[in-house]
């Protein structure tokens, strides 16, 4: 497959620069990386048409990150080779298993390797020509079905409508069935809030840039009418109707050429600041809207508004729902995960790392003589030096890693894939961070802190929950602390 695009992840320099010389030589687009962090960022930035990927990194695991691409809607079925030294009938089951396309063991034969690159990439061409093809047959298979719905039908619809449809998407759903049952071209649906111009937020058949347009009232008098009366407009001739005499006077001075020939607006109303439109058109070539599509529209309006009230408030009340969740997650002070939430994701944690053999590393984090702070500047400086603290320790961490405040002076980072060297390293950098940050007083003051550190890591032997494992880290603390402060142990 000419010019495909095949990103090799290898943290062997060697292996990568022979694999990608190899694969440039016989026309591929290669890109490459050799920290396994990099593999996801690079799909992001593009998707390639095949992925060859290491098992083993100093900074990943090649299974969690198969896993992790496999379990991704946009990257299911690109086709990702597993390349490693590990013994075949351990690491070909666990990897296919997983979802990789084939497995290669190092040293790989060149001809092998090309030959089973060429099979998946063939094989990825038949899968998309096949999902293609299907997704051709369900749309011809909706399409079919939406032109068999007659109006009563489209009614029955429309009163059922989910509530676990946003209030935009029954907008949108109404336009296009609107539209449909009354054979329209021009179909938007247009909401005006009090002291705002009007927009559309909704439209079928018709340029989807009319999407959020803001309109000039005196450019639609119907619209105008539909809104000071609260009564459907229908027009069949705008040629001919009063309501459009200025409009046509404007339309012959500007030289416009209008090729609509009827129009109706339904009003309806959500609440006491908020209203609605909808408006229908049909063009000089297609025959005049009756007071037939008024009467159907408008039973179509009136039986949709509950639904679309409905959504709002549900819309409103998941809003409230997830705010409250994430305050009940969240300490009020610092703006860090609260104990609570610091239970939840030490819990996950230690089940990650159960199951996929993996590290998790605990630093407990206590501000040395914190009553002091309270005691010499008062509480109001105690509670700005915890903030600034929590702030400092996530600019630090990484976007893996989890702080929290366990409580009154002390803190927890949780620090994922990290054995004890590199958590006991961290806490060394976090320590002298701190001790060299200038925390701040009061507009001309600050003041300079130290603090105690412990450390503890899982799996430990006689480690096997969450709970003793913020204990190892309090046991190590205590240990700091009693040895004299601003030191880390473990």
């Amino acid at each position: 497959m000419a010019n495909a695009r095949v990103l090799i992840a290898d943290d062997d320099q060697s292996i990568l620069q022979t694999m990608s010389w190899v694969l440039k030589e016989h026309g591929y687009d290669v890109v490459s990386a050799r920290e396994g962090r990099r593999v996801l960022a690079l799909l992001e930035e593009r998707a390639p048409d095949l992925v060859l990927l290491d098992i083993m990194f100093p900074d990943a695991d090649g299974y969690q990150l198969l896993e992790r691409i496999k379990s991704d809607p946009r990257w299911k079925d690109i086709p990702v080779l597993m390349v490693s030294s590990l013994p075949p009938e351990e690491a070909a089951v666990r990897t296919l298993g997983l979802g990789a396309a084939d497995f290669v063991k190092k040293p790989f034969r060149v001809k092998e390797l090309l030959a089973r690159i060429q099979a998946q990439l063939r094989m990825r061409t038949i899968l998309r020509s096949a999902n293609d093809a299907l997704q051709d047959a369900e749309r011809e298979l909706e399409r079919v079905r939406e032109e068999a719905e007659n109006r009563k039908k489209l009614v029955d619809i429309l009163h059922d409508v989910s509530d676990d449809l946003s209030s935009d998407e029954i907008y949108h759903l109404l336009a296009r069935r609107v539209a449909r049952a009354l054979d329209l071209t021009h179909c938007a649906v247009i909401i005006a809030r009090q002291g705002e111009r009007p927009r559309v937020v909704a439209t079928a058949f018709e340029q989807r840039t009319a999407d959020g347009l803001e309109l000039e009232l005196d450019r639609y008098p119907e619209i105008r009418a539909a809104l000071e009366t609260g009564r459907p407009v229908l027009v069949e001739d705008v040629q001919t109707s009063e309501l459009y005499a200025e409009a046509r006077k404007r339309w012959e001075r500007e030289g416009t050429n209008v090729t609509i020939r009827s129009v109706i607006a339904l009003p309806f109303a959500l609440d006491p600041t908020q209203a609605g439109v909808f408006f229908l058109r049909r063009s000089l070539s297609e025959p005049p809207l009756e007071k037939e599509d008024v009467e159907f529209a408008d039973t179509v309006v009136r039986a949709a508004v509950t639904t679309i009230q409905r959504a709002k408030v549900l819309e409103m009340t998941k809003a409230d729902n997830r705010r409250l969740e994430q305050l009940a997650l969240t300490d009020p002070l610092t703006k860090v995960l609260n104990r609570r939430a610091l239970t939840e994701r030490l819990a996950t944690e230690i089940g990650r790392v159960n199951r996929y053999d993996s590290t998790v590393s605990l630093l407990l984090i206590d501000v040395d003589h914190f009553k002091r702070i309270n005691d010499n500047h008062g509480h109001l400086v105690g509670d700005d030096v915890l903030a600034e603290m929590a702030a400092l320790l996530q600019n630090a961490v990484r976007a893996v890693d989890v702080v929290a405040r366990f409580g009154g002076e002390e803190f927890v980072v949780v620090l994922p894939e990290t054995g004890k060297p590199g958590a006991v390293a961290f806490a060394e950098r976090l320590r002298e961070l701190i001790e060299a940050h200038p925390f701040a007083r009061g507009p001309d003051s600050t003041l300079r802190l130290t603090t105690s550190i412990g450390v503890s890591t899982y799996p430990t032997p006689g480690m096997e929950t969450a709970e003793e494992l913020l204990a190892g880290a309090d046991q190590a603390l205590y240990r700091a602390k009693a040895e004299g402060r601003n030191r880390v142990r473990s």
